[in-house]
């Protein structure tokens, strides 16, 4: 009798630690794909209000496959901060720069926080950021800052690559507003 309730008890025990161990790798993964949304999603909203800087300086500063950074009133201030978006690591992260002084400028230290874990858009070879021109083109010559009207993101996240499931990719996209028709 006690040798069958020992036995009923030990495969209890392993289904329930194969149950959270399963589970636990679910809601990791469902963490880092809400996580990821959030990130695209705010991304996206922050780049529609691309615009000229607090001391007139062109909207876009620099772009690059996994970095793009330039200005845009990201608070509820009317100064319109620098904000950087890239990856480091698998981390996609944002920094933000206040202006300062009179005339402004933006030579602060990036307030930097991180938008989404577990991003693998360089191991996985895909670009974070593809942009256009007001023709639809594509801009390959990333010295090109004055073309860009259009934003393409595409984000990579899976908490752990060798292990299923697949990766799982968000594409959005942004249109800068206040540089169409220019």
């Amino acid at each position: 009798m006690v040798a069958v309730f020992t036995a009923a008890m030990l495969a209890l025990t392993s289904s329930v630690l194969y149950f959270y161990r399963t589970s636990d790798y679910a809601i990791q993964e469902a963490s880092a794909t809400a996580s990821a949304q959030r990130g695209v999603d705010s991304l996206v909203r922050t780049l529609r209000e691309v615009s000229y800087a607090s001391n007139g300086a062109y909207p876009i500063v620099s772009i690059g496959a996994n970095d793009f950074s330039f200005y845009a009133n990201v608070d509820t201030d009317t100064a319109i901060e620098k904000v950087h978006y890239y990856i480091s690591d698998v981390s996609l992260k944002r920094g933000i720069v206040d202006p300062t002084g009179d005339p402004p400028g933006y030579t602060a230290a990036e307030a930097v926080s991180e938008i989404s874990d577990h991003v693998h858009n360089v191991d996985q070879s895909v670009s974070l950021f593809t942009y256009y021109d007001k023709n639809g083109a594509q801009i390959s010559d990333y010295a090109e800052i004055g073309d860009v009207r259009f934003v393409v993101l595409n984000v990579m996240v899976d908490i752990n690559p060798e292990r299923a499931p697949a990766i799982i990719a968000f594409r959005s996209s942004a249109a800068l507003r206040n540089l169409i028709g220019k």
